[in-house]
């Protein structure tokens, strides 16, 4: 069968705008002559939709657009993600379904039958999960239609499994000539090697070729890499789709080629993830500009390089806030990345409203000595700049905290915290270094010393990092094994690690929940960030 994958960059909750991303996916397919033209998982109404799909009125309106979907089409076949409604007067009443639609009318739906609860999928709070997926005949082939985590299942890939039923396979034994699987699988590292290795198993083991449609795009946390894959019934693979990019392929599933896997580096895909992901979530939430703070250190100079990429020069302003602590060298290092990337620089000194405060408070801090307190107040200073900016130029604040130090509290809440979108809050301090030297690839954008020298908060005279928390490459390692990876205290001492940092680290994190629950929202890169897929109390008492 000539197949055409329409791997879309939909918008959640804009039915009409995806509808018309569908419409001309469809129509381009109709021009290039194939027999169907297949779009992601909830195509129609964006994933993930969450608790949109409580509001009657969202559910009726995609319908309506699904209609209206069909009736525009002709001889060529249209599979189109949406909401359905499900027939039993028992629970949710939703069925996260596929629509074949054809020659004015929908063919056949088919729904979801495994729906994830785990990490950041929550489907089984929304969606009645199918009780049978029968064969679906068209253009004469009999068609397996599956949905996403339908085909994560299989026993020949996975030694422990989530689920009992297995959708797929109950299709290949039924008889079928084609599956077909719309998927939204949001993307993490190393995500595209399982997939990958996960559906040319399932394709030899089926012996039937397998078409693999992903979402592509940023929405809020998540980040969707596209990929779409095909592959023949001998399990070569014949087709992949672009990367982090909108993309429109058109496929023979009896292609006999067996293509080699596109291998991009770590460094490489993260970059175009957090690219795609921070220029989707600012447009898509109505901004165009985005505005940070500058301070002549590694991570601020990563999100502006990212930021520059994902909204174009004109689009980004950078602040210097420099302080009584802050030294020549990072002002000079901010200023020259301004210049590299080609944004706007402002330098806005703290000193002055630092020493309004501090007198003002000075009679309510008598007797007592300096500590973290004076340090917050130039961060939260800080903050009061950056949100005036946000607030006067309608420019979102972004953040430049990164994972290991959102991880042990090593931020200020209402300071370095402040902000709409939190870039790299999931990207682990060591890996940052090397995304830093990944962008200075082909030439210096990042200045050498903003990579090169201690990081430091300078919020005190000859502070480093380092003088509050291990190294970070020890940090690092007890991050994720701790969080990531789910390992107790003794077993991560047991691996080799001093048991006195471990200690220091694992209540660090603990501690520190109640600032996360207060951060921005962030993009999720790695298995396990923080945010909605890692969901522990504030208020709690429990430690190992």
């Amino acid at each position: 069968m000539r197949i055409a994958l329409a791997q879309l960059n939909t918008t959640v909750g804009d039915i009409e705008g995806n509808a018309r991303l569908i419409l001309a996916a469809y129509r381009r397919g109709v021009e290039t002559g194939v027999e169907l033209v297949v779009t992601p998982e909830l195509s129609l109404i964006g994933y993930p939709p969450r608790d949109l799909l409580l509001r009657p009125a969202f559910i009726t309106a995609n319908l309506t657009a699904l209609a209206r979907l069909a009736e525009q089409t002709g001889a060529t076949g249209l599979l189109v993600g949406f909401a359905g409604r499900s027939d039993s007067k028992l629970g949710r009443g939703l069925t996260n379904s596929v629509a074949l639609l054809q020659n004015g009318r929908c063919l056949a739906i088919r729904s979801k039958t495994l729906l994830p609860t785990y990490d950041v999928f929550d489907e089984d709070r929304y969606f009645d999960p199918a009780t049978e997926n029968t064969v679906v005949e068209f253009g004469g082939l009999r068609l397996g239609l599956t949905l996403c985590e339908d085909i994560w299942n299989d026993s020949n890939f996975w030694s422990h499994r989530r689920y009992r039923p297995d959708p797929t396979a109950d299709l290949i034994s039924i008889g079928i000539d084609l599956l077909i699987n719309i998927s939204a699988s949001p993307w993490h590292l190393g995500k595209e090697v399982t997939r990958l290795a996960l559906l040319r198993t399932l394709a030899t083991k089926a012996q039937v070729p397998i078409v693999y449609c992903n979402l592509v795009g940023g929405n809020d946390e998540l980040i969707f890499d596209g990929r779409s894959l095909v592959f023949n019934a001998e399990g070569g693979l014949i087709l992949e789709a672009v990367a982090f990019q909108d993309d429109f392929q058109v496929i023979d599933t009896q292609t006999s080629a067996d293509l080699t896997p596109k291998e991009l580096a770590d460094e490489s895909q993260l970059h175009d993830a957090l690219v795609l992901g921070t220029r989707d979530y600012l447009h898509k939430c109505g901004f165009r500009s985005a505005v940070l703070g500058l301070s002549g250190g590694i991570d601020s100079a990563v999100v502006a390089a990212l930021a520059t990429e994902a909204l174009g020069a004109e689009n980004v302003r950078g602040l210097a806030m420099p302080s009584r602590y802050s030294s020549q060298g990072s002002i000079d290092d901010a200023r020259l990345l301004a210049f590299n990337l080609g944004i706007r620089f402002d330098i806005v000194p703290i000193e002055g409203a630092l020493e309004a405060v501090t007198c003002q408070m000075a009679p309510l801090f008598v007797g007592r000595s300096e500590d973290t307190t004076e340090e917050n107040l130039q961060a939260r200073l800080r903050g009061v700049a950056l949100m005036a900016m946000s607030n006067k130029f309608g420019s979102l604040l972004l953040t430049t905290g990164n994972k290991s130090e959102l991880a042990v509290g090593y931020c200020t809440l209402y300071g370095d915290m402040c902000g709409g979108l939190a870039v790299i809050s999931d990207v682990p301090k060591t890996l940052v270094y090397r995304l830093a030297r990944w962008i200075n690839r082909h030439r210096e954008i990042i200045p050498e010393p903003s990579i090169s020298k201690a990081p430091s908060a300078e919020l005190r005279p000859n502070q480093t990092d380092q003088d509050s928390l291990p190294p970070y490459v020890i940090l690092d390692a007890i991050l994720e094994a701790y969080v990531v990876e789910d390992r107790s205290p003794a077993s991560i001492v047991a691996a080799g690690f001093d048991e006195a940092q471990v200690s220091r680290v694992v209540h660090l994190i603990d501690f520190s929940e109640y600032k996360r629950r207060q951060a921005a929202p962030g993009l999720k890169v790695t298995t396990r960030a923080f945010g909605v897929g890692r969901r522990l109390p504030v208020a709690q008492k429990w430690r190992e």
